[in-house]
């Protein structure tokens, strides 16, 4: 039966803060004291009261090329006035070929064909649904086993939160999925704080998949799924050697090796993909966030040759891949998308972030001597700050920090926990990177 009973007072104003739910946001918070945004340009957003505020995250990880582009505002409006939807399934649109195809190149060799779909979540739970049926369809469906890693983030997707291995992502929500295992976090703090770039020490955690190996049997894995550089835990970057190493044991063992570089991928690290950077060439690499800039949601897996075509057998009449998204490729994501690489490859932005790391790099390590200030990591254009907890209130400088930064500072900037994280546009200036790193050290004090 229907609920009779009164409903509350009906939301009369506009901006009432009643009714929206907001996602991994203390709300009770927020709502007592809302950070809101009207509107962003360049390394600023502007918040409804009329402030600037630098943006040193940029956004979550997404507008790499800075906010309120105008060629991708504008790609968009045209296409949408051409095509505003399309059906992914046996029917295209040639944007998303092209997208696929640009994707795809700037990949490592072998990595050549792309599956579309919308959200770093979705990318994971596509992934990890292609490693299952890969097995299956090469006759190895005892194959069914996935490892992911302490202190990773893949997402929340029911897939993504089960290969997750941050301890407060998945405790209200029961078993997840059966047959998982993890792998340990690589870091230590006793050996590797302060460290400027990957750590020397640490190659050896990779040497725990072996264990897991001989605890489940190889012909019970599908697939390991890491971040090459663990990004919503705060920032741990690989030690030296490690992916190389976790690459050579998934190869030996016939296990597939799957990089989420939602977070690294388009820039983030100084070159396209963060496999690239380290050498290392996985059988899949999911991505979301830079692929448009986040001017429209998009993921997607980019997938080697041997796995996409061993589904190409068959009738050729048949589907070879039950899986897909009603928006998979959509058409606005796809103009975005599009504009969003060339001004990626027109204005060099990869090559600058690499450029730009070193200075970074250097000023944001100035602040290892702020109070409370427990380690400093660094990769790319990219940092996390470890602030000491306060006694019984985990969290709370963290969050006292990140209102701080907003309200009495004009910076945003990430926390996770008692973890500050910068990660900035790749448009960034020197000036603008001083500018951070200087009202980050204010707001360290003021939470002191």
């Amino acid at each position: 039966m229907l609920d009779k009973s009164p409903r509350p007072n009906a939301v009369n104003v506009p901006n009432d803060l009643a009714a929206h739910w907001m996602p991994f946001t203390a709300n009770r918070a927020f709502k007592k004291a809302p950070r809101m945004l009207a509107g962003a340009k360049g390394m600023h957003y502007i918040t409804t009261d009329g402030r600037n505020i630098i943006d040193a995250a940029a956004g979550m990880w997404c507008t790499n090329a800075g906010h309120g582009r105008e060629r991708i505002s504008e790609a968009i409006a045209r296409q949408a006035a051409a095509l505003d939807y399309a059906p992914p399934f046996q029917f295209g649109i040639p944007q998303a070929f092209e997208l696929a195809g640009r994707v795809a190149d700037l990949a490592p060799a072998g990595l050549d064909h792309v599956f579309f779909c919308n959200s770093g979540s979705e990318a994971v739970d596509t992934a990890l649904k292609i490693a299952l049926a890969y097995h299956q369809i090469s006759g190895q469906g005892s194959r069914t086993r996935l490892i992911g890693r302490e202190r990773g983030y893949h997402g929340v997707g029911f897939g993504g939160t089960s290969v997750g291995g941050i301890v407060n992502n998945r405790r209200l929500f029961g078993t997840l999925l059966a047959g998982v295992d993890h792998l340990s976090h690589t870091y230590d703090r006793e050996k590797q704080a302060f460290t400027k770039g990957e750590p020397e020490y640490g190659a050896h955690f990779a040497e725990e998949l072996e264990r897991l190996v001989n605890l489940h049997g190889a012909n019970t894995i599908a697939a390991v799924i890491v971040e090459p550089m663990a990004g919503s835990t705060g920032v741990i970057p690989p030690p030296k050697g490690y992916l190389k190493r976790l690459r050579e044991i998934t190869q030996r063992h016939g296990i597939l090796l799957i990089f989420d570089e939602v977070i690294t991928g388009f820039g983030r690290l100084g070159f396209a993909f963060a496999a690239e950077r380290y050498g290392v060439l996985p059988d899949m690499i999911t991505f979301a966030k830079g692929v448009t800039n986040g001017a429209a949601p998009m993921g997607g897996v980019v997938v080697r040759d041997t796995i996409h075509n061993a589904f190409m057998n068959g009738p050729e009449h048949v589907i070879e891949l039950a899986h897909g998204y009603t928006y998979s490729a959509h058409p606005l994501a796809c103009a975005a998308g599009l504009a969003t690489l060339e001004i990626y490859r027109e204005e060099k932005l990869f090559e600058r972030a690499r450029a730009l790391e070193p200075k970074f790099i250097d000023a944001v390590m100035s602040l290892r001597n702020e109070p409370n200030v427990l380690d400093i990591r660094t990769v790319g254009l990219t940092a996390g700050i470890d602030l000491a907890a306060r006694p019984d209130q985990i969290g709370k400088r963290g969050f006292d920090g990140l209102n701080s930064a907003f309200f009495d500072h004009d910076l945003m900037l990430r926390i996770a926990g008692d973890t500050l994280a910068l990660t900035p546009p790749l448009i960034v200036s020197e000036d603008q990177i001083g500018e951070i790193v200087e009202k980050v050290a204010r707001v360290i004090r003021a939470v002191a």
